[in-house]
């Protein structure tokens, strides 16, 4: 159930024709209380969709009734006629469920500089319909209506003592920091305030969406919005919440990553032994967008040199004379040269770790990305189409 996981929220998903293949694609997710407070990210490009600069307003307040979502166009540089767009749709879910339309968020994903009156017809229709298919056991819907080029729907549920904790994803590529080319919606029925939703979601959204690399492209639609209901009447502690919350996030994050368009290897980058946790994300960063190491990972290739060179491009402090590389438990690099011969590393499974050791200090991090595949590029080169 995902989102309806949580006492108090209802959801549902329904078709109403943005996607061409006919599958839902308007999601509708509503907080009953008795508690509507939020909070929420976004991305951090410049280049911002109308229904993030409008949801960046409503959430200002710190309190969200509702979540529209479509898939099937993400209303980007449209104009005028687009927020217009964004604005409409809250207003029509607000005049249904009886809140204001400064409480509904609106989310869209899909193709950017396309929409039409007839888009706009259609998301409108899809709140209606949404809105009346509103149930419980609505989130499964709900999960599927936000996919894009998704081969799954994505979602999580971590129950502790009386409460519960559930979510949404879409994301398939674009899996960058700043968030990724994705919509999340998350829901709780702990009793928290406004300070500790922002504050537990910005913490969970730091160590684990905004360390999906998969490609390095940053999307201008991303949002992570956290609802929460107080259903449950109990208030946990700041960090029991922050750990579920993070569990939830990171089970995401992994499913984001298993779903990457065309990719054939899951690469998580574990960088340890640095000075600090900044440098050690600038290091696992410098290597998950670094593409002929990504290319070599698709060729079942332990190139360790690529990860020497990619590294090397930062400002992080370490020796590269000093560094150790490992491949999926093999180290292949010690101290800046060679170690085990690279046919001791299997690289055929999906899962793959690199472990590099800066040999610093204490600090470390991990990146998720994926491998550089032909599937990867020709899906891109097609999107559109």
């Amino acid at each position: 159930m995902s989102v309806t996981a949580a006492q108090g929220f209802e959801a549902a998903g329904v078709a109403v024709g943005l996607k061409s293949t006919g599958k839902p694609d308007v999601a509708v997710v509503v907080n009953r209380g008795p508690s509507q407070v939020a909070a929420a990210v976004f991305t951090t490009n410049r280049a911002k969709a109308n229904p993030i600069l409008w949801s960046e307003q409503v959430i200002s307040d710190s309190t969200v009734t509702a979540v529209v979502l479509n898939s099937g166009g993400a209303n980007c540089f449209t104009g005028s006629f687009g927020f217009q767009t964004t604005h409409q749709t809250a207003e029509r879910a607000a005049e249904l469920l009886g809140t204001s339309a400064g409480d509904v968020v609106v989310c869209s994903t899909g193709l950017i500089g396309t929409g039409d009156e007839t888009f706009r017809a259609k998301v409108l229709r899809g709140v209606e319909e949404a809105v009346a298919a509103l149930s419980s056991e609505g989130g499964d819907d709900a999960a599927h209506a936000i996919m894009t080029t998704d081969s799954k729907p994505k979602r999580s549920i971590v129950r502790r003592d009386g409460w519960t904790v559930g979510g949404m994803a879409k994301g398939a590529g674009m899996l960058a920091p700043g968030l990724a080319t994705m919509l999340v919606v998350i829901t709780t029925d702990a009793d928290i305030s406004a300070e500790m939703a922002d504050r537990s979601l910005r913490e969970a959204t730091r160590v684990t969406f905004d360390r999906l690399d998969s490609d390095g492209c940053m999307s201008t639609n991303d949002q992570v919005t956290l609802l929460v209901s107080a259903a449950s009447g109990i208030a946990p502690e700041p960090a029991a919440f922050t750990e579920a919350l993070t569990e939830v996030c990171a089970d995401l994050a992994r499913q984001l990553q298993g779903d990457a368009e065309g990719a054939s290897h899951d690469i998580s980058i574990r960088v340890v032994g640095a000075a600090t946790e900044e440098d050690a994300v600038t290091v696992g960063r410098s290597v998950a967008r670094n593409n002929l190491f990504k290319a070599a990972i698709f060729g079942n290739d332990p190139n360790w040199g690529r990860v020497l060179a990619a590294i090397g491009t930062t400002d992080a402090a370490f020796d590269p004379y000093d560094v150790d590389v490992s491949f999926n438990g093999v180290r292949v690099c010690h101290a800046g040269g060679p170690d085990r011969p690279r046919e001791d590393v299997d690289l055929t499974p999906r899962a793959t770790d690199i472990l590099i050791d800066l040999r610093v200090g204490d600090a470390a991090a991990t990146i998720l990305t994926n491998d550089l595949t032909h599937e990867y590029v020709h899906e891109n080169s097609a999107y559109s189409s």
